[in-house]
């Protein structure tokens, strides 16, 4: 029952996280809000919905969290959506999780977590597939600016620490609601840093509240229940499955292509999933 638990609570963070790329995409590259201001609206929303939850649930104390754990998020928040106005979609999730991955993975190795064989075989097998799905565009990174990409990179170095902390949360709802709240100040100081691009609208508005109520304040409380279970290298490899997902979604939701790189792409990322869950369980 424990596990069946954890995997269905790490199959609903994951989609959460699809849903904040999609969502993030549809509003930068659909409507005129700006980076900053998306990020100051997502983290806001996600604080007062985490606010409203704790108030329901009659919890009481102090306020959950740390201000290190809030850093983390903001990168993270922050670098995403900056990075995606002048990112391909695929070079920006080649780079993102493979910073997730780069930062979880070797926490765990130089934390005595050892992996085994079919482990690193699953493992590399999905960031083979991974890059088979985006490869397409991710020749284009020659030409992407260095500024982004940095910021993509250090977007995935940020949620990898995110992640590694949350894993000590005993009240993820706590927890997570106080990284939120502390994060706000940081995404003012941001919005008030690029006051002169600042740029909205009532589609890019309602983009930027559902990520941060829905698909960011719901979804990391799913998270890091979750994460109480997982190893760093599994909670790294899962994560894996998000372009999957947002592919499938854009597929979906907005006419995308189904192609034979994506279908070759896809069953990779989720057998190498597969394959380093499965050597954790026989571990």
């Amino acid at each position: 029952m424990p596990r069946t638990r954890t995997a269905l609570l790490t199959t609903i963070a994951m989609f959460a996280f699809a849903g904040n790329s999609l969502l993030c995409r549809l509003a930068l590259k659909g409507t005129a809000i700006d980076p900053s201001t998306f990020t100051l609206v997502r983290i806001v929303s996600a604080a007062l919905v985490l606010w409203l939850i704790r108030r329901t649930r009659g919890v009481g104390g102090g306020l959950g969290g740390n201000w290190a754990s809030a850093l983390a998020l903001f990168v993270y928040a922050a670098g995403f959506s900056l990075a995606y106005v002048r990112l391909a979609a695929g070079t920006g999730a080649l780079l993102l999780f493979g910073a997730v991955q780069a930062t979880m993975i070797g926490y765990g190795v130089v934390h005595g977590e050892r992996m085994r064989v079919r482990q690193w075989m699953g493992l590399l097998i999905a960031l083979a597939g991974l890059v088979w799905l985006v490869l397409p565009r991710a020749v284009s990174a020659l030409s992407t600016p260095v500024g982004a990409s940095m910021l993509m990179l250090g977007a995935g170095a940020a949620w990898g620490v995110y992640s590694l902390r949350g894993r000590s949360a005993v009240d993820p709802v706590a927890t997570t609601a106080g990284n939120f709240l502390r994060a706000v100040p940081f995404a003012v100081a941001l919005s008030v840093a690029t006051i002169g691009s600042v740029s909205l609208d009532g589609a890019g508005l309602a983009y930027a509240i559902v990520s941060g109520a829905v698909t960011s304040g719901a979804g990391y409380i799913v998270w890091y229940a979750a994460l109480k279970q997982l190893k760093a290298s599994s909670a790294a490899s899962v994560q894996l499955s998000v372009p999957v997902i947002t592919a499938a979604g854009g597929i979906v939701l907005l006419g995308e292509p189904l192609t034979v790189r994506l279908l070759v792409g896809s069953a990779a990322i989720l057998g190498g999933v597969a394959l380093v869950i499965a050597g954790r369980k026989a571990h």
